[in-house]
């Protein structure tokens, strides 16, 4: 479907048969969700970004989050954004396109500066990222002297660069448990997801201080959604991001990132299966497990639909909207993700930990 606001689709290009020679193998893969009336609009665009990709040395990071024709068709690399930024950063291409939503494409910018990294839309940004900045951050630290602060990837680059180190929401537990560790408290700083914060608050004996921060498409879940979606498909299997309310999480059998949920997926092969995060993801893992079932409300995300075939292709031919991060912010924004990445994380899912009755958060204000 076209992106929202995307005009581009009224002047197609043609659809031909050297575009069918070109993208008739890649249709396979996606004739279960795209209609082949639609596929003749998505085609040209395929073929004319395959073909310049190549001409360019530039690859495409697919977010999960991306429609099928995206994700399947154009992307060389798919997964969540710390996913995406760590294989652009070994790709030898020239080139980054960012399929996702901005602070997505500053990731790759900081963990290869040396490549020229584009954004489709620069108007593609998030809820979540917003609410948060590095003035915010250094206020936080004033009030807080001592506690150590772990940042969800899912920030800009101004804030990670005032961080001591980031999680992701697979390993936020065991981060943050390291942290207080090293830094000898009881508390750690959490943010800016406070459903995230709560979420983890529920699994540690650290206190954590949160942020009024949240994911507008997750944040829309209820329970009573997910003992609707119960009711209607007896014995269905339900995965939630952990950006979710913890009302949602607490219903849930599983909680993890959009690749932990694509694992699980994969590795279980549950007869029914719903996943509660952004609904494009559903279609893209659905692709992939033809023998699973699945359920599928539908949370769209208006930033992450801004990025269409046609914008992909005109960054790739004009070389806009180039992701430009003064050095010295890369340099410090770096060292809190690499910390990360270093650390020896054994438990990649909030699924494996309990759930205490009592929660020690602690919303900061500043």
């Amino acid at each position: 479907m076209p992106a929202f606001g995307d005009e581009s689709l009224k002047t197609a290009l043609p659809f031909n048969d050297e575009v069918r020679a070109k993208t008739d193998h890649l249709y396979e893969k996606v004739k279960d969700r795209i209609p082949e009336i639609e596929w003749r609009l998505h085609a040209p665009y395929i073929a004319a970004i395959n073909d310049l990709k190549k001409q360019k040395n530039a690859v495409i990071l697919a977010h999960n989050y991306m429609t099928p024709e995206i994700f399947h068709c154009v992307g060389d690399f798919a997964g969540d954004s710390l996913q995406l930024a760590k294989e652009a950063a070994k790709s030898d291409a020239d080139i980054i396109v960012q399929a996702g939503v901005h602070f997505m494409a500053e990731t790759s910018k900081i963990l290869a500066p040396e490549k020229t990294v584009l954004i489709p839309d620069r108007q593609a940004g998030c809820s979540l990222a917003a609410s948060l900045t590095g003035a915010d951050v250094r206020l936080l630290k004033q009030k807080y002297p001592g506690v150590p602060v772990v940042t969800y990837v899912n920030t800009t680059a101004d804030v990670k660069a005032e961080t001591d180190i980031c999680c992701t929401s697979s390993n936020a537990v065991e981060v943050v448990e390291q942290a207080a560790q090293e830094f000898g408290t009881d508390t750690v700083i959490l943010i800016p997801d406070q459903y995230l914060a709560k979420n983890v608050a529920a699994m540690t004996d650290i206190k954590i201080v949160t942020w009024a921060g949240a994911c507008e498409v997750h944040e829309r879940f209820t329970a009573d959604d997910i003992r609707e979606i119960r009711e209607g498909t007896p014995g269905v299997i339900v995965l939630a991001h952990p950006e979710c309310p913890p009302d949602v999480l607490a219903e849930a059998d599983f909680a993890g990132s959009t690749s932990g949920m694509s694992n699980y997926v994969k590795d279980k092969q549950p007869e029914n299966v719903v996943l509660i995060t952004e609904c494009s993801m559903s279609d893209n893992v659905a692709l992939e497990n033809p023998n699973v079932n699945f359920v599928r409300p539908c949370n769209l995300c208006p930033h992450m639909k801004r990025i269409s075939l046609p914008k992909i292709l005109r960054a790739l031919q004009t070389m806009e909207h180039e992701v430009l991060i003064d050095p010295e912010i890369i340099e410090k924004a770096r060292k809190p993700i690499e910390r990360m990445i270093a650390l020896p994380l054994k438990r990649q899912s909030m699924y494996n930990h309990q759930r205490k009755p009592e929660v020690a958060a602690i919303e900061a204000r500043v």
